[in-house]
């Protein structure tokens, strides 16, 4: 499965998803009235506008395209799955894409929950806060909840596995440097990687991850004079504005001087 921003190309697509869901999903719950209002509402028009503010994403299974997601701000708007592709895990699958692109600005996510979808929400640790009605036509009443959750801190959930690092910030007493590349790797809490370039000719690094996201290991090199340096390192993740993660370092060498030092290291682009 792969989640994807939509592109202009992709409206009537997900236009119909969208307009096939409501219509064989919703009839079995509210009266025509209230299954035309969400019709109209997640129009063509609006889903264009949507996905030129870059808010809407796609669900591809292989080359299919099985479910839509969209946003605005810490609000998601517009979930639906093909009614044939249906209970097989891909609405969960779009959701948590949403709130991980959410945590990574908010620490609360809320949502409008139809009838057809409230009981799925809870299951992901929604609650109900308030409940609301709109008057549609010939006096039916479209009463709906507005639920809310909490989201987790994004460094609790980093997965380091396959990322490369580059060394932005080091101190004096320190031997890596922007020519230095770090490639970790992640199995669980553990975490490892190696590196070299710069001052570097082979360095490998083992380690866990806490669950808040924390870093500690132990490194060991050995530089351009061939010496062997070991040290160790507790590390701090924070997810930049650009989605990247920065990593900001306390460490020690464990043999020669053993003095500390401190530095920041950043996802490569």
């Amino acid at each position: 499965m792969n989640y994807v921003k939509a592109t202009e190309q992709d409206i009537e697509q997900i236009y119909m998803i969208v307009q096939d869901t409501i219509q064989a999903v919703y009839p079995l719950y509210y009266p025509k009235e209230v299954v035309d209002f969400f019709g109209e509402l997640h129009c063509r028009e609006r889903i264009s506008e949507d996905i030129k503010n870059g808010v809407v994403g796609m669900l591809r299974d292989d080359d299919t395209i099985v479910g839509t997601g969209c946003y605005k701000e810490n609000h998601i708007t517009r979930v639906y799955v093909k009614p044939e592709c249906q209970g097989k895990g891909y609405g969960s699958y779009i959701m948590q894409c949403l709130e991980n692109e959410i945590s990574l600005r908010y620490d609360t996510v809320f949502l409008d929950a139809s009838l057809p979808a409230s009981h799925l929400y809870e299951r992901r640790g929604y609650q109900t806060v308030k409940h609301e009605r709109w008057d549609v036509k010939n006096g039916r009443i479209l009463v709906y909840e507005i639920m809310v959750k909490s989201l987790p801190d994004p460094s609790s959930r980093i997965s380091y596995d396959g990322k490369c690092f580059v060394p932005r910030i080091n101190t004096e007493n320190g031997e890596v440097d922007d020519d230095t590349t770090f490639a970790y790797h992640q199995k669980g809490r553990i975490l490892w990687a190696d590196y070299s370039g710069g001052e570097i000719i082979k360095g490998h690094l083992t380690g866990t991850v806490a669950e808040n996201g924390e870093l500690d290991f132990y490194y060991l090199h050995i530089n351009q004079q061939e010496q062997v340096r070991v040290g160790v390192c507790h590390s701090i993740p924070k997810i930049l504005d650009n989605g990247k993660i920065e990593l900001k370092e306390k460490w020690q060498w464990l043999n020669g001087d053993k003095s500390k030092g401190e530095s920041v290291i950043v996802e490569k682009k």
